[in-house]
Formats: structure tokens, sequence, C-alpha cells
């Protein structure tokens, strides 16, 4: 495989206030938010993991301390499962950071958006390509099919340029979400002509939302440092890819599989639910307890 299409580092930005969760994200990340059992971060990290990827990049901010934590080693916690024999759980702690993983984290020193949060690890990613994956949209693949990232990575190796992951999102909802439109290239590849940040729903192209996952070529840091700040008076990462489409081909993915936007607490409850239904250990009697409930 030439060097080009291979995507070894994934990018985490995971600097922001979470303020839709307040209070309880005034001391804790929202990344480390549990879903059933695991947080959200861990999540995103497993997808990059069974994708392939295995270095690891977090973009991190005051009060993240807790996500390196989480991807340390807890010596005294480890200590104590194996000297009382709690096998299931050591591995368990110790499944977090696989020996084949490694971890880095580099500061986001103000809050201006997700275009500088990915600035801010080009020193670490260098000039390759990368992978972005936004913890508050938690996805999950078909039954039984790959992961988003995985899906995604077979359309990058195929092409060789930048895939960004879509869904049709309602007509009611496109000011939410950057937005694109362009001519399909074959299955669920789109061949993007235009990239709008958060349009009104008068002036949107499409009804093609981005969902929380890109594959990128390098060429997209030199395309954010040229940039003015767009919506919000951020540096979006919207526009730094309509830069990248005058110099190269960008492709949307309609991918397989669900997202939970749970940078709200509508899709975070919608996930807890529906994970926890899965879940191997209380999954059967949390279906029964909902049964049970009077709605």
């Amino acid at each position: 495989m030439p060097q080009s299409s291979r995507v070894q580092k994934a990018v985490f930005p995971v600097a922001g206030l979470g303020t839709r969760f307040l209070p309880a994200t005034k001391a804790s990340p929202k990344e480390m938010l549990p879903i059933v059992d695991k947080p959200l971060i861990q999540y995103a990290v497993e997808e990059a993991y069974a994708a392939g990827i295995r270095h690891m990049i977090f973009v991190t901010g005051r009060s993240k301390r807790a996500i390196e934590d989480h991807f340390d080693t807890a010596y005294e916690l480890e200590a104590e499962l194996e000297a009382a024999g709690k096998d299931e759980l050591l591995a368990l702690v110790r499944s977090v950071q696989p020996s084949d993983m490694d971890c880095a984290f580099v500061r986001q020193p103000r809050s201006l958006g997700l275009g500088h949060a990915v600035l801010c690890a080009e020193p670490l990613v260098g000039r390759e390509p990368f992978a972005v994956l936004l913890a508050d949209d938690l996805m999950v693949g078909p039954p039984g099919g790959a992961p988003v990232l995985a899906q995604m990575m077979s359309a990058f190796r195929q092409q060789g340029r930048s895939v960004i992951a879509v869904q049709e999102v309602p007509a009611d909802q496109v000011h939410r979400y950057g937005i694109v439109a362009g001519e399909s290239a074959g299955g669920p590849l789109i061949r993007i002509e235009r990239i709008v940040e958060k349009p009104k729903a008068a002036d949107a192209p499409s009804r093609m939302g981005v969902a929380g996952r890109y594959i990128l070529t390098p060429g997209v840091f030199e395309e954010i440092r040229q940039q003015p700040r767009g919506v919000g008076g951020e540096i979006q990462l919207t526009d730094g890819i309509a830069r990248l489409l005058g110099k190269e081909a960008v492709y949307a993915y309609q991918y397989s599989g669900k997202r939970y936007d749970c940078g709200s607490k509508e899709g975070f409850l919608e996930a807890t639910v529906e994970l926890a239904l899965q879940h191997p250990q209380v999954g059967a009697s949390f279906r029964e307890y909902l049964r049970g409930l009077e709605l």
C-alpha cells in the first residue's frame, strides 16, 4: 500500500467546554461522560483502533486532565485488582490502552473553533493523511458490519483524497451542520463541489450534513492557516475543507450505521438507552425494566 493511502494517526479535538451539559461538565470533561460503562472518548478511540489506527492525538484544554488519566496506566488500581484476583476487571482496565497504541496530547490554548483545534495537531501529524473523530458524535456501524471509520478507510484507500462522513438531515436542522453538495462518484461516495458551514435552510445547497468523522490529507493544514474566521467568529474546519476543494478532490461518504448526537441531552439519552439494551451484562434486565414503565 502506498504511503499516501495509509492513515496511521487520529486526532480527537477534546478542548470544548461542554456548556450544554452544565453543571455535570463544570469540573469534568464532557468527553468523559459515560454511555453505560464507557466514556464517550473511549468509544471514539476504539473506533479509530478498529480502523487500524494506532497513534491517537488528543487536542485538549484546561480541565481535561481526566482524559489523559483515563488513557494512562493506573498502577494502584491494577495492583489492587491483581491482588484481589479480579482478573476480568484487570483485563478490562488494561484494554483501555492496548500495548500497541500510543497516545499524545497537545493543548489548544484558546477556544478558536474546530479548525484551530485540528491545526494545533499539525506538529504531531506531520505531512501525512490523518483521521479526525469528534467524540460528541457516537457512531455505531450496522449490525455485523464495519465501524464507520473503517468504512471510510476503504473509500480513502481507493480515492487517495479526503473523505468526510455525511448523512441526510431534516430541513429544519441544516443550520446546525456543515452541508455538502456534489455529484455521485459511485456507491456511497459524492465528489463534493460545495461545502457550507451552518447555512440557513433557504441557502443550504442540499440536506447532506457532515457527521463527526473525517479523513483528511495534510494539505488542509495550510488552508486552515490561511483562512479568516468564519461562523461564530471561529476558525472553522469546514471553511478549510472548502478552500482545499480548490486544489484537490474531496469526497463525502454516506456511511452505513447510526449516529448519536451526544452533544445534546436528547442524543445522549438515546445512546444510553439503545446501547444499554445491547449491553451483554445489563441488556436483558434493562429491557424488562423498560417494559414495566408507565409511559
